[in-house]
C-alpha cells in the first residue's frame, strides 16, 4: 500500500485525483493540469511537497562533513541561507539532487527526493565522519510549496509578517504553535516559498493557504511548470549514469574544493570533453504531447531519447529535454522526435524554454 501525506484528506476533499508517485499516493489534479498551471503563472498555487524527506545534521565538522559529500560549497552558505546541491557516486554520476538549507554554524536541514530518501540516508550513514549528527526525520514533517506572482500576499495573510525579498533566504517560522521552516526557493520558475512544518499542523496551514487564495495543484502542473523552465527531475533527466556537468548544472558544482566524492571523476570527464549533454529541444510543428522515451534523431538517424517531455500550456507547442552526443547538442541544431511511428521537427533551444522578464 502506498505511503499517504498528512494531507491526504485535504486532497480528497478537493476532488484531487490520487496516483502512485515514488510509492506515495499524491495528487495529480483537482481540477486540470492547464488550469492548475495556468494559476500559478498568473497568481498563486499551492503543491503538497510533503513526500520528500527531511534530513538534519549537527553537530561539530558538519560544515565539513557535508562539503566532502556535496557537489557545492557548502562552507560558503551563511545561517539563513539555502542552496541548490547534488550527491554523487565515485563515477561522478547523480544520486540525488537537493536542497541544503544552514540553520545554524553547524546546523543543516537537507530536503530530497521522495524516491532517494532510503538511498541518500544509507549513503549518508556509509560515510559517516565523527562529529556530526545525522537524522532521518521524513516521517515528522509536512512541506507545502506556494508559488505564483502574488505568492508573498498569501505569505502575509497567513503568518502576519513579510516574506524575506531575496532568494534561496531560509528562516523558522510558526504556525498553530509549532515552528517550521520557511525559505524562498521553489520548483515552477514563479516567486513563492516553500514551509516545512510538523505533521500536526499541516491540514490546517494547507486549509489557511488555500483560504488565503492559494489554489491546490497537483504533480501534473508542477511537472509542466518545472519543464518550461528546464529543471530537471531526478530518475528522469539525472540519473546514477550522468554527470552533473553532462546535466549542465556545473553551476552548481565547484570544483574548486578540496575534495568530494565524485570531483575526480568529473575533472577527467571535463579535461576529456563531454560524451553527451542534456538538450533543451522545441518541437516546431504542431504535436502530440511528448512523453518520456520517445525517439529522438538527426539527420535521420535515432541518437537519442527523450528524458522528459510536454505540450507547454504557456508556449503552447511540445517541449522535451533529451542527452544528445555533445556536438549535436548545440543551440539550433535541427532534431525529429518520433511519436508513435510518425516523426515530428524541432530544435536544439536555450534553456530555460520559457523566457522570464
Amino acid at each position: 500500500m502506498a505511503n499517504r501525506t498528512a494531507l491526504f484528506d485535504q486532497h480528497v476533499a478537493a476532488g484531487g485525483r490520487m496516483v502512485d508517485f515514488a510509492g506515495w499516493e499524491m495528487p495529480v489534479q483537482y481540477t486540470s493540469i492547464l488550469d492548475e498551471h495556468r494559476a500559478v503563472r498568473e497568481a498563486v498555487g499551492v503543491f503538497d511537497i510533503s513526500h520528500m524527506g527531511e534530513f538534519f545534521v549537527s553537530g561539530p565538522g558538519s560544515t565539513a562533513w557535508l562539503d566532502g559529500l556535496l557537489t557545492n560549497g557548502v562552507t560558503k552558505l551563511l545561517v539563513g541561507q539555502a542552496q541548490y546541491t547534488l550527491l554523487l557516486n565515485e563515477r561522478g554520476g547523480v544520486i540525488d539532487d537537493l536542497i541544503v538549507y544552514r540553520l545554524g554554524d553547524e546546523e543543516y536541514l537537507l530536503i530530497v527526493n521522495a524516491a532517494k530518501i532510503d538511498e541518500d540516508a544509507a549513503w549518508l550513514e556509509a560515510h559517516a565522519a565523527n562529529g556530526p549528527t545525522f537524522a532521518d526525520r521524513s516521517g515528522e514533517y509536512s512541506a507545502l510549496a506556494v508559488q505564483g506572482p502574488v505568492a508573498r500576499g498569501v505569505f502575509q495573510s497567513v503568518f502576519g509578517e513579510a516574506l524575506a525579498t531575496e532568494r534561496n533566504r531560509v528562516a523558522t517560522v510558526t504556525f498553530g504553535g509549532a515552528e517550521g521552516f520557511v525559505v524562498t526557493t521553489g520548483y515552477t520558475g514563479e516567486d513563492g516559498f516553500e514551509v516545512v512544518v510538523p505533521n500536526a499542523v499541516a491540514g490546517a496551514l494547507w486549509d489557511a493557504l488555500v483560504a488565503a487564495g492559494a489554489k491546490p495543484c497537483g504533480l501534473g502542473a508542477r511537472d509542466t511548470l518545472r519543464l518550461e523552465m528546464g529543471y530537471p527531475l531526478n530518475g528522469s533527466d539525472l540519473s546514477p549514469d550522468r554527470t552533473p556537468l553532462e546535466a549542465g548544472l556545473g553551476f552548481f558544482v565547484d570544483l574548486s574544493k578540496d575534495d568530494f566524492i565524485g570531483k575526480s571523476a568529473l575533472v577527467a570527464q571535463k579535461q576529456a570533453g563531454l560524451p553527451t549533454r542534456l538538450a533543451a529541444i522545441a518541437v516546431t510543428e504542431k504535436s502530440p504531447p511528448i512523453r518520456p522515451h520517445y525517439p529522438v534523431l538527426v539527420d535521420g538517424e535515432a541518437v537519442s531519447e527523450t528524458c522528459s517531455g510536454a505540450l507547454s500550456p504557456s508556449l503552447g507547442h511540445g517541449i522535451a529535454m533529451a542527452y544528445l552526443p555533445a556536438a549535436r547538442a548545440k543551440v539550433g541544431q535541427a532534431v525529429e522526435i518520433e511519436v508513435r511511428g510518425k516523426r515530428y521537427p524541432g530544435s536544439v533551444v536555450k534553456k530555460p524554454f520559457l523566457k522570464r522578464d
